[in-house]
């Protein structure tokens, strides 16, 4: 059993898979910096000084925090929305940063997989023109 895990676990597959998966972690620490940091403030803005990832909706009634970090801090059961659209953005960055790059290296993969252009066929042999040839004058006789 410890012999087919190694062969399982040293299979050029799964190694590629760790690869990527940690190719992915660090993909996506920089796309979370990219929405948190670059182009949600812009959003916020744009629509009039708004901070998604504080928005929130307290679940029980009484007085509102000011904030989602107060009301965490306070132990107030809250749904933070906010920081969900963020999330939806960082997949949707991720997912569309993902398929270009997939997008690419099929065509890379193409490139290199299509076949050469085919090159006019060979002559046939001196044999075969001759048997040819005394088949059409039999066939032009007869």
């Amino acid at each position: 059993m410890l012999k087919e895990f190694r062969e399982f676990a040293l299979r050029g597959n799964v190694v590629d898979l760790a690869v990527g998966i940690i190719i992915g972690a660090a993909f996506t620490g920089i796309v979370q910096s990219l929405v948190n940091d670059i182009i949600m403030p812009p959003v916020g803005v744009l629509m009039g000084g708004i901070d998604f990832s504080n928005y929130f909706l307290v679940l029980q009634s009484g007085e509102a925090p000011a904030s989602l970090a107060a009301a965490k801090e306070a132990g107030v059961p809250v749904l933070g929305y906010g920081k969900f659209i963020n999330a939806l953005i960082n997949f949707a960055i991720v997912a569309w940063a993902l398929f270009f790059v997939v997008r690419q290296m099929n065509r890379l993969r193409r490139r290199f997989e299509e076949p050469e252009t085919p090159k006019a066929p060979a002559a046939p042999p001196r044999q075969e023109v001759l048997l040819e040839e005394i088949r059409d004058l039999l066939k032009s006789r007869g």
